[in-house]
């Protein structure tokens, strides 16, 4: 990020973010009679490793994801462990008509001036990397800007943290971030302390449509999905059943 500081002075981004088209509403793409799709979009992984097979083609995936009816997209744009870049945000937009999250380890302002200068319609703030302040200015930030925030939560304390400061879209993280271990049973469990009216995004270990229905039965109104997508024969026909899955 220092990098690209240097290349571009913050005010340079704030001015393109300021001047790039109209964000498209993340929320109102979750909220539909079926389970939503959130296709994520990453070369590589630290649990994982490399889950792309040659050129790593932002624009291709998705072009495809969105064809087969992700409600939105999910853009890695952190590049050492996951082979991403905040210009893949870009590439991504001009092929589809969805919402693009920029998912990334945001920190500071500039990453989010950064990710709606790049066309990003949402950004992820997790709260176990944020001090409770920091957290509260950059989702204040982001809606001046006219984006919504996937407020990420591992834990019951971090997912009141997350209800308090109102998040509307709060995302349940089943894999630890110290151990890279993952609990697909953390959506249930902290599912009852979500209040009506936010959205709930059931994220990671979501393999096939027999596990998204498991988180839907519990609660979620969306699944983030993104190695299984990446090393399916069909991705598209995987697409397609998670999102026959009915709400309640």
């Amino acid at each position: 990020m220092a990098e690209r500081k240097a290349r571009t002075p913050q005010a340079t981004v704030e001015r393109q973010a300021r001047a790039a088209p109209a964000p498209r509403d993340f929320a109102a793409a979750l909220s539909t009679p079926v389970l939503s799709v959130i296709a994520e979009l990453k070369a590589k992984s630290p649990s994982g490793g490399r889950l792309i097979q040659g050129a790593y083609r932002p624009s291709d995936l998705a072009e495809a994801y969105a064809a087969a009816g992700a409600a939105a997209l999910s853009v890695l744009t952190q590049g050492s462990r996951f082979g991403g870049a905040p210009e893949h945000l870009a590439l991504a937009r001009r092929e589809v008509r969805i919402p693009i999250l920029r998912k990334d380890f945001v920190t500071e302002e500039y990453q989010v001036f950064e990710a709606r200068a790049y066309g990003a319609d949402a950004v992820l703030l997790i709260v176990a990397a944020l001090q409770e302040g920091q957290l509260r200015e950059l989702l204040a930030l982001t809606r001046r800007l006219g984006m919504e925030a996937l407020v990420e939560a591992h834990t019951t304390r971090e997912l009141d943290i997350a209800v308090t400061l109102d998040a509307k879209v709060i995302g349940i993280n089943h894999r630890n971030l110290k151990t890279l271990t993952v609990d697909t049973g953390l959506t249930a469990r902290l599912r009852p302390r979500v209040p009506g009216g936010r959205l709930l995004v059931a994220e990671s270990g979501i393999r096939d449509a027999a596990d998204a229905r498991r988180q839907r039965a519990v609660g979620a109104d969306a699944v983030l999905v993104g190695e299984a997508l990446l090393r399916a024969d069909d991705p598209r026909t995987l697409i397609r059943e998670m999102t026959r899955v009915e709400r309640a």
